[in-house]
């Protein structure tokens, strides 16, 4: 495939879309394109002012805080729609220590056990693909199952890397269940590579705020940009338990497309254990036809 940008995208985009975390960085860039591009576009976000603000008028908005199992249980029951596509965007970086209302460390918190609870309750709702939002970072994960919510000593960014790589074990065994059951929906897992949002200026430190607003400003290919791996992912006819990032050099920025994953991030053994304890941890039993 030649440089890809989203002009190639067939228009208009026949597609119901929910997507989480629309309300800054690759998620709005991701909202907006669509719903502009004629698909039915649904963002559930935890501030709904500022979604109002910045969100395309076409956009339908709903509430969700996915550091609270039950504003995740409370908005599917309220959701009345059935979609083409999920998209588990939202997300939070390298945050100081700090716990999700059911007292889970809140980046494996949010980033995957929220999605995990929301995919399940969603899935008899969803026609054709569930995506979630990786990063590179999952190379410096590693699930801890004897420590998943670091009640011992906690490391920012270790613990974002191990909630990133649940992200792709999620998404291969999500799959794998999906293809066994004979379904057509598809998983699959994608990253921004080096994308310039807000998520980096949210670490509250002053220190590495200052050096990720930096890195923007000089090296990081654009929030837009970063948003091209989601819009491929919907769009294109790829494989389910797909990774796509940026294919330029160490997948920073570039065309998207298919790229590779760490070793720990295809341990299928490591999956199945995360999911059952998944499962176990938000009281969600996944139903597949």
């Amino acid at each position: 495939m030649n440089y890809w940008t989203p002009v190639q995208i067939k228009t208009p985009i026949a597609k119901s879309v929910l997507i989480t975390g629309a309300s800054s960085g690759i998620g709005l860039e991701a909202a907006n394109f669509l719903a502009k591009n004629g698909a039915n576009v649904h963002a559930a976000v935890r501030n709904i002012d500022k979604a109002k603000s910045v969100l395309d008028s076409k956009v339908l908005i709903h509430h969700l805080d996915l550091s609270d199992l039950n504003s995740v249980k409370n908005f599917v029951f309220g959701f009345g729609h059935e979609v083409d596509v999920l998209i588990n965007n939202a997300g939070v970086m390298a945050i100081p220590l700090a716990r999700t209302v059911q007292g889970f460390e809140m980046q494996i918190g949010t980033n995957h056990l929220g999605h995990f609870a929301l995919t399940g309750q969603l899935l008899p709702r969803i026609k054709e693909r569930v995506i979630s939002v990786s990063s590179t970072a999952h190379r410096m994960g590693k699930i801890n199952f004897d420590d998943l919510n670091w009640e011992k000593r906690y490391q920012r960014w270790l613990a974002y890397g191990q909630s990133k790589l649940a992200n792709l074990l999620f998404t291969s065994e999500l799959n794998n269940r999906l293809v066994k059951s004979n379904s057509k929906i598809k998983a699959i897992a994608v990253h921004p590579g080096f994308a310039a949002t807000n998520l980096q200026s949210q670490t509250q430190s002053n220190v590495w705020d200052g050096i990720m607003s930096a890195s923007n400003k000089y090296m990081a290919q654009s929030s837009f940009e970063g948003s091209w791996s989601t819009l491929f992912a919907i769009t294109e006819d790829i494989p389910g338990n797909s990774f796509v990032g940026p294919t330029g050099f160490g997948q920073t920025k570039g065309s998207p497309g298919l790229v590779s994953r760490s070793k720990r991030a295809k341990d299928m053994n490591v999956a199945k254990r995360l999911w059952d304890l998944s499962e176990e941890l938000t009281q969600t039993t996944y139903k597949f036809s």
